[in-house]
């Protein structure tokens, strides 16, 4: 039982970690811009194939991985440049739709190039196997790396919000987009700078997880909505409160789908607790979201006053 809940503990971890790639983007462009994306999670999508592609055609897991990025993050420049920075000054529906529209574009452009079926993206050779952390215990040395990753991501990214002139003036946007303007900050730059970080985080988290996850059309839509529970939980505009927010979720998440299905068991019958533990897994996440906005409607850490 102890193997099986540290297992589940380091799982809920790196699905929080690649939580906050995702999200962290997406809180700084809704509390700097006050803009709602629902594109994020196509840039997800095309940083998870443009990682598959060049796998396939380079055999380099790592060149894979840097093209998925900086291709993203290009993407991501344009998009803001010719669509979304037009949109800053509507109202959140106009933003809603047209975002959406985004999305579906996105997702047929991809099943025109890609084909409808999911695209493999296979682990690195040298991190195929599993690694003994203790005595009985082993674990995949590729989920390993990924919560690496996450973690080298979530320091360098705190370093930059916190230490540096530009995380000054993306702190400052957030808490205060009029006053920062007001002061001289280069408003417009700054957002497309956001937005290239953020699409840049998005397509690592889509490519570290495609060898873990299929790589198909549509597999933003999810994580999309695990993302607005993210920041809604840490806070809207908030860097730690999209840290802090991941990893509540990933945990309860991952150790609600592995443990209520093993309590059910002892109190319905088993076919009732196979279905009913997964769905009560899922709820739990909502739960929390529920009761941390009943006690701190602004969520755990908010960038806005």
């Amino acid at each position: 039982m102890l193997t099986l809940i540290v297992e589940q503990s380091l799982n809920g971890l790196q699905l929080g970690l690649m939580l906050f790639l995702f999200a962290a983007g997406l809180t700084l462009v809704f509390g700097i811009m006050d803009m709602i994306n629902l594109a994020h999670g196509s840039l997800y999508m095309i940083g998870a194939y443009i990682a598959a592609a060049v796998a396939q055609a380079s055999g380099s897991f790592l060149l894979a991985v840097a093209a998925a990025v900086s291709g993203t993050a290009l993407i991501g420049v344009v998009l803001e440049i010719s669509l979304l920075r037009k949109l800053y000054a509507r109202d959140h529906l106009s933003q809603v739709l047209a975002t959406f529209a985004v999305l579906l574009i996105c997702n047929e452009a991809v099943r025109m190039v890609f084909g409808s079926q999911a695209v493999m993206l296979s682990t690195p050779t040298a991190l195929s196997g599993p690694v003994e952390l203790a005595p009985g215990f082993a674990y995949p040395a590729y989920r390993l790396l990924v919560i690496a990753a996450g973690l080298v991501v979530a320091i360098l990214l705190y370093l930059l919000v916190a230490k540096t002139r530009i995380g000054m003036r993306v702190r400052a946007g957030a808490s205060n987009r009029e006053m920062a303007l007001a002061m001289g900050v280069d408003v417009r730059a700054l957002f497309t700078l956001v937005f290239a970080v953020g699409a840049a985080l998005c397509a690592l988290a889509g490519a570290l997880l495609g060898p873990i996850l299929a790589v198909q059309i549509g597999m933003g839509e999810s994580v999309l909505i695990l993302a607005f529970v993210v920041i809604v939980i840490g806070g809207i505009g908030s860097i730690r409160g999209a840290l802090v927010g991941a990893l509540l979720v990933g945990m309860v998440d991952t150790v609600g789908r592995a443990f209520v299905p093993m309590l059910l068991r002892g109190l319905l019958p088993p076919a009732v607790a196979s279905g009913a533990g997964p769905a009560l897994a899922s709820i739990a996440i909502y739960v929390l979201m529920a009761a941390i906005l009943f006690f701190r409607p602004q969520g755990l850490f908010p960038a806005r006053a």
